[in-house]
């Protein structure tokens, strides 16, 4: 079976590097050297995974780079969206491209443990429309074994997606107001965090409020940053309270994702931590 993959981000690049660790035969097609000349190629690939951006900006959400490079999947193949999208996406490009078969696996990769993460997965999600049903286990079958995989209505993968982020966005902000509240109390936020963790019902993973950046302030001392950012919880908060304030309403329930969103911009600005990402999203 030879294998395309559309991208080489960090995502769509350890993707690849896996299957051709397992022996696959893998196209790679991307804007960058030196994979550029494989475009007419993917055609001949008899499952693409796509992992293109998908950004969420002050007009909205946007999947035209997605929506764009899917026709280059040949007819009778299938084609396997990684890229974070709004539910109801891949049914629509489904619609749109008949000749394939389209499905929606979501990744969960973290970026500093790509390439262990993509060998060795936790949940393997496949999602499928009313066409590619038959064809979901072709997919489920060439991923590496995970403790957990299972095949869903595509709607629902599409939407796990944004509920994993989404939580862990919380929590980060949860973490930021408890350390406040522990400053304030004159008590030690590492022994808070670490009882906290040890709760098998929580973990101990995006606890901590406080992170060290790359960057150098004028002291000469490392900039300390806080709030949830990174190329994904931005973007996918706020086309989750878009999604919320489109199909449910719930003023009460909206005004709470508003307040979320306020405070996790507020401690990005305060820290100087992803300011570019917010332009992107929100603007100026």
């Amino acid at each position: 079976m030879k294998i395309g993959f559309i991208g080489q981000g960090w995502i769509g690049k350890n993707y690849a590097d896996d299957f051709e660790k397992r022996g696959f035969e893998v196209i790679r097609y991307a804007q960058e050297a030196p994979h550029t000349d494989n475009k007419d190629k993917i055609k001949e690939c008899d499952i693409v995974f796509i992992a293109v951006p998908t950004p969420t900006t002050e007009d909205g959400f946007d999947d035209s780079i997605l929506r764009e490079v899917v026709k280059l999947v040949g007819k009778g193949n299938i084609a396997v969206i990684k890229s974070t999208i709004l539910p109801g996406t891949t049914e629509s490009i489904q619609k749109d491209n008949p000749d394939i078969f389209t499905m929606h696996s979501p990744e969960f990769l973290r970026e500093v443990n790509a390439t262990y993460d993509s060998a060795n997965p936790e949940r393997n999600i496949v999602g499928y429309t009313e066409k590619s049903k038959d064809r979901a286990q072709e997919v489920l079958d060439v991923l590496p074994t995970a403790k957990y995989s299972v095949l869903v209505p595509v709607k629902e993968a599409e939407l796990i997606k944004y509920a994993g982020n989404v939580f862990l966005y919380l929590k980060v902000l949860y973490a930021n107001l408890l350390y406040d509240l522990s400053q304030s109390l004159d008590v030690d936020y590492q022994r808070i965090k670490e009882a906290v963790a040890a709760d098998s019902r929580i973990g101990g993973s995006h606890l901590d409020p406080i992170h060290v950046s790359g960057h150098i302030d004028d002291s000469g001392e490392h900039l300390k940053t806080r709030g949830a950012g990174g190329h994904c919880f931005i973007k996918d908060f706020a086309a989750f309270r878009e999604m919320y304030e489109k199909n449910v309403g719930d003023v009460k329930g909206l005004n709470l994702l508003k307040s979320l969103e306020e405070k996790n911009i507020e401690l990005l600005k305060n820290s100087d931590k992803d300011l570019d990402l917010l332009k992107s999203v929100y603007g100026k």
